[in-house]
């Protein structure tokens, strides 16, 4: 769910749920699974869905959100709650003014991956769908977004139009995509809504807003709570690819996103997890003859990378989070030796999906970017 950071580096950091774990992320190996995962008590309802939105001092977004998921039509929705670990008063806020809410309390934040999936955990419905805590979703989303699963012809995930909060004309996220070098990027960020006026096929969904059957997620093993946040959605659509399910981006789900880009910051925090989570992501999930073959173009990637951060001063977190990618190393190939022997396609089918349009893709949202700062500062 997940996305932070100006979307000026969207192939760099990514932006989804950053409302959701910004903050200090727990220390590994104090018991991930110690921590109780407490929902609070709320009778269960048949479910087709479950919208699970995770949240970490977002309470002021939650009236908008959630009011939103209550509106929706044509299916029968449970709604989930993580709080992770909040100090705004976020768990007593929902439970007093939502009590239909199914709000489950973690005991230390777990980040968007870790927070998403102890939301799954509760979940009933035979779908989980993902939404970030500064959304408002049209009426329709989610009926849009269950007639686009097609599972008889693979499209297990589905993603939304992913449309600005304060101006619904212009794209946050039309799907994911993945470059073939190793980077993201975020498909018809700061186009005009017409630039993706159609349901297509699309690399990965943005966890930001999206859905999948609850037995895909769990059998591609959810989102990886090494990463924390910041580019768990690609991670997580990479693996279904490589099981063999497709991702659909379908253009009448819409979904108004209030977005770090509105806020316009880079912070080390997101460039950390964001450079860090893009080694790993592509050190486990890109198949063995893809790997070498595009490796000299990773590391040139790398080098550009660097430089963008240096002159955006943020070198040093830059640099912390490449040390730290081959610091978890040996164990990012341990998964990787698990995700290459379960999947069902290899480097022919997925190469057609990578794109290697990285340097009009950065100009382009580098533009955008600054145009949206400044309309943001003058307002």
């Amino acid at each position: 769910m997940r996305s932070s950071a100006s979307s000026t580096t969207r192939g760099f950091v990514t932006t989804c749920g950053r409302a959701a774990w910004r903050g200090r992320p727990r220390t590994r190996g104090r018991g991930r699974r110690a921590s109780p995962c407490t929902p609070m008590s709320r009778p269960r309802v048949p479910a087709d869905i479950s919208v699970i939105i995770v949240t970490w001092n977002g309470r002021q977004h939650l009236d908008v959100c959630l009011a939103s998921v209550e509106a929706q039509r044509g299916v029968a929705v449970e709604t989930i709650v993580v709080d992770n670990a909040s100090t705004d008063g976020t768990a007593e806020y929902v439970g007093g003014r939502f009590p239909r809410v199914k709000l489950v309390r973690l005991a230390e934040n777990r980040g968007f991956a870790g927070g998403s999936n102890a939301g799954v955990r509760e979940a009933s419905g035979r779908f989980v769908a993902f939404l970030n805590n500064d959304t408002s979703a049209d009426p329709g989303w989610l009926e849009a977004l269950r007639a686009g699963v097609d599972e008889a012809s693979g499209f297990a995930l589905v993603t939304s139009r992913i449309v600005y909060m304060h101006d619904p004309d212009i794209i946050d996220s039309a799907g994911d995509g993945v470059l073939r070098w190793g980077g993201a990027f975020k498909r018809h960020h700061g186009e005009p809504a017409s630039a993706a006026p159609d349901t297509r096929e699309v690399f990965g969904v943005c966890g930001a807003a999206c859905m999948m059957p609850k037995a895909v997620f769990d059998g591609i093993g959810g989102f990886d709570e090494d990463f924390f946040a910041s580019h768990e959605d690609v991670d997580l659509s990479y693996r279904a690819r490589l099981r063999g399910y497709r991702c659909r981006y379908v253009a009448d789900a819409i979904v108004r996103h209030v977005g770090s880009a509105t806020l316009g910051t880079v912070s080390a925090f997101s460039v950390f997890h964001g450079q860090r989570n893009l080694e790993w992501m592509y050190v486990k999930d890109t198949p063995g003859r893809l790997l070498w073959a595009t490796l000299p173009g990773h590391i040139v990637y790398d080098v550009a990378a660097g430089v963008h951060f240096a002159r955006i001063g943020m070198l040093r977190p830059y640099l912390r989070a490449k040390a730290a990618a081959l610091a978890g190393l040996r164990r990012m190939l341990r998964k990787r030796a698990a995700i290459q022997r379960a999947r069902r396609v290899g480097a022919s089918a997925i190469a057609p999906l990578l794109d290697t349009r990285w340097l009009s893709t950065k100009l382009r949202e580098k533009r955008f970017d600054a145009q949206l700062r400044g309309s943001v500062l003058q307002k």
